[in-house]
Parts: structure tokens; C-alpha cells; sequence
């Protein structure tokens, strides 16, 4: 059994160095990790920390909200979560349970005084590590639940999905190679539209 659940100790020495002031932190997977790895320039010459770790869950990045967004202090937290949830990394798990666990996330920030920004999943309709699933509706599913909760709560958002959804309900071709992950067309697609939403706050 893995005894650091939601891998807290990969960033805990890495939190110590960061400097906080009007800083963004990214929290998510690993489309959120891999970002960083395939253009590192958006996070070099911008103060965003990315905190995106690979395969991880919404009950798991929940876990490690406190250490690794709020002890951060940042301005902004940006939250892309859900699509390792319905690939059922950790389980099975509802789409409402998934949207609790993130709901939970945007309350502890916004306690703190830390600003919000929903993102919605990037669409996927095959996962090559567990193709048995069909995930095509269910991140529809999530993702209409993330941009009701958004705007009911006047929640400021990004919807990724519509700009890189493809006929069939995947992720464009265009921006992945895998189906989902984004490439670096992809990740310089996903900047400017999280560019525009902050120029839109």
C-alpha cells in the first residue's frame, strides 16, 4: 500500500523555495504537470507554480490542497481536476462525488482569500490505460456540472473542452497524440485562452 496516498512529500521541499507574491498556483494531473515539462516558458516567465502531479485524483489533490496551494498563499489557484477520477485511477467514483471533491477545493481557497478558476476537463473518449471505459459523456457530464457550480456561485472559469473537443467527442488530434494529453500546440492553445479569461477578470 502506498503510504504517501497523495504524494505529498514531491512537493513539500519544493513549497519552501517559492515566492508567493501574486503568484497563480496550477493544481491538477498530469495534463496540468506535463505542461510545465513540454513549455516550460509560460511558467518561467510568468509567476505560476505549477502543482499539477500525474494520475492523481480529486480526493487526492484535496488532500494536498493545504500544503500545496494554501500554505503557498497565492493570488490565484486554477483548478483542472476530474478526468483521472472517471478513468478510475483510485475506483469507481460518482460524477457528483467528483464535483464535492472540487467544490470542497474552492471553499478552502476561498476561505484563505485565494481566488478561483474552475477549468473544465479536456475532452477525452478513450483512455489507453484502461480502455474498457467509455468516458466521452461522463466528462460532459462533469463538465456541466463544473460550469453550473461556476456561474451559480459567480465562479470565474475556463472551458478548455470547447476549443479542443473533436467531432467525437475526444480531444482534437490537433493538440494530442494520446487522446489525452495535450501536445505543445495544445498547451500554447490552452495559454491563450487562460490568457483571455484573466484579461476578462
Amino acid at each position: 500500500m502506498n503510504e504517501d496516498f497523495s504524494n505529498l512529500e514531491k512537493c513539500a521541499k519544493k513549497n519552501q523555495k517559492i515566492i508567493t507574491t501574486k503568484s497563480v498556483v496550477f493544481m491538477g494531473d498530469s495534463i496540468t504537470e506535463f505542461w510545465k515539462v513540454l513549455n516550460p516558458h509560460f511558467f518561467l516567465t510568468n509567476p505560476h507554480t505549477n502543482k499539477g502531479i500525474s494520475g492523481q485524483t480529486t480526493p487526492q489533490m484535496l488532500l494536498r490542497f493545504r500544503q500545496d496551494v494554501i500554505n503557498l498563499k497565492p493570488y490565484m489557484v486554477v483548478i483542472l481536476a476530474g478526468i483521472n477520477d472517471i478513468a478510475e485511477n483510485t475506483g469507481p467514483i460518482s460524477i457528483e462525488a467528483i464535483m464535492e471533491n472540487i467544490i470542497s477545493m474552492v471553499k478552502l481557497a476561498k476561505i484563505n482569500n485565494i481566488q478561483v478558476m474552475l477549468c473544465t476537463v479536456l475532452p477525452s473518449n478513450y483512455f489507453y490505460w484502461n480502455p474498457k471505459l467509455e468516458p466521452a459523456n461522463k466528462v460532459i457530464a462533469l463538465n456541466q456540472l463544473i460550469t453550473s457550480y461556476a456561474n451559480k456561485n459567480k465562479i470565474s472559469y475556463i472551458d478548455y473542452y470547447a476549443d479542443m473537443v473533436d467531432n467525437d467527442k475526444g480531444l482534437s488530434k490537433k493538440y494530442s497524440e494520446d487522446g489525452v494529453h495535450p501536445n505543445l500546440e495544445g498547451y500554447k492553445l490552452m495559454e491563450t485562452i487562460f490568457f483571455s479569461a484573466i484579461i476578462q477578470e
